[in-house]
């Protein structure tokens, strides 16, 4: 809201200014909410950039064309053949969809219902023919000519013969510069013609020195070719020889090494085999696997048959000695026995 001032009216001068009115300032709150106007007075404070009348974005690619701008006639013509590519296309599809065949003279088609029950269509307007004769038309008269009105006032002068226009004076360097240009038309033909000429002779030269410059250049490269396949086809051979000469030095190096070396291993292994029993004879060997176990168990078995002979006739000896001992002990009691009574008898005789 602005109002205007008047200032330094006693001085006789009036200055020009905008001021608003105060108005209190308002805490803002955490959200926006509608804040009511102070004093019930409306401020319309908007913003050009939610007005819809403004265009936003790139206007560079809108196409838009000028009041006076005249449409382009080729695309005119594009746009008027697809349109006829499109009747046509439309017109065949017509022509090609199946019909029904057309009715017999005296005779038309109309919609029937074909489903299996019939209803009776109520919507059906009601048609009926009526007819009415009319005057034969009359044909309609040819259009006069149009012819504008006159304006003006003719006026009309007198020229002879001669006074405007002398052909032969006239003509005389229009034909000079004709043929002028005629003679000077075909001198450039003629010179373009030999010049042509003359292109098409260094064109063939040069083809001619081209193909014999390709010529020689496959020739040099094949040549080429065949030294480097020569090249490393030799090298390939210097390596395998190279290499074969290295492997067959190791392979003597290695033998030599290890003749020196099995020089004095191979007596200590055949003596360290033969003690670890590896080398042995084979009637000794079955002598000594094979005999001498059995040798040993049939000794064996002697020494039992021994032994237990021994245990038989310990047994029978002392079972021997036992009865021998129990007679002989029987028979010294049955000695001693006599001599006891003796003495009885004597002594009851005294």
């Amino acid at each position: 809201m602005a109002t205007e001032l008047l200032s330094n009216k006693e001085m006789g001068s009036s200055t020009y200014t905008y001021s608003s009115h105060p108005r209190v300032v308002q805490n803002r709150k955490k959200y926006r909410t509608l804040e009511l106007p102070v004093n019930n007075e409306t401020y319309s404070y908007g913003n050009i950039m939610y007005d819809r009348r403004v265009v936003r974005g790139n206007t560079y690619a809108q196409h838009i064309l000028p009041v006076s701008a005249q449409p382009d006639p080729v695309e005119l013509q594009r746009q008027q053949e697809s349109h006829r590519r499109a009747l046509a296309k439309k017109r065949a599809k017509e022509l090609l969809r199946a019909r029904s065949p057309e009715p017999v003279e005296g005779r038309k088609h109309i919609d029937v219902q074909t489903e299996l029950y019939l209803e009776e269509l109520s919507d059906r307007i009601e048609e009926k023919d009526m007819e009415c004769q009319t005057d034969a038309f009359l044909d309609r008269p040819p259009t006069p000519l149009f012819i504008p009105a006159k304006t003006g006032a003719d006026v009309a002068t007198q020229i002879l013969e001669g006074e405007l226009f002398d052909f032969d004076l006239e003509v005389k360097p229009m034909l000079e510069v004709l043929i002028g240009k005629t003679i000077e038309q075909a001198l450039l033909e003629v010179m373009e013609e030999e010049e042509l000429a003359t292109l098409r002779e260094q064109q063939c030269a040069f083809e001619e020195l081209r193909n014999a410059e390709l010529a020689e250049v496959q020739r040099l490269e094949e040549q080429e070719r065949r030294h480097r396949e020569e090249k490393e086809r030799r090298m390939k051979q210097q390596r395998e020889m190279l290499l074969k000469e290295k492997e067959t030095a190791e392979k003597v190096a290695a033998r030599a090494f290890a003749q020196q070396y099995l020089a004095d291993l191979v007596p200590s292994v055949f003596s360290s085999l033969r003690d670890n029993g590896y080398f042995y004879d084979s009637v000794e060997r079955d002598v000594e696997t094979v005999f001498m176990p059995w040798l040993m168990e049939e000794v064996e078995k002697n020494l039992q048959k021994n032994n237990l002979g021994r245990t038989m006739l310990d047994l029978l000896i002392r079972e021997v000695v036992e009865k021998h001992i129990d007679d002989f002990s029987k028979m010294e009691s049955q000695d001693k026995a006599p001599l006891d009574i003796a003495p009885q008898a004597s002594g009851t005789s005294d």
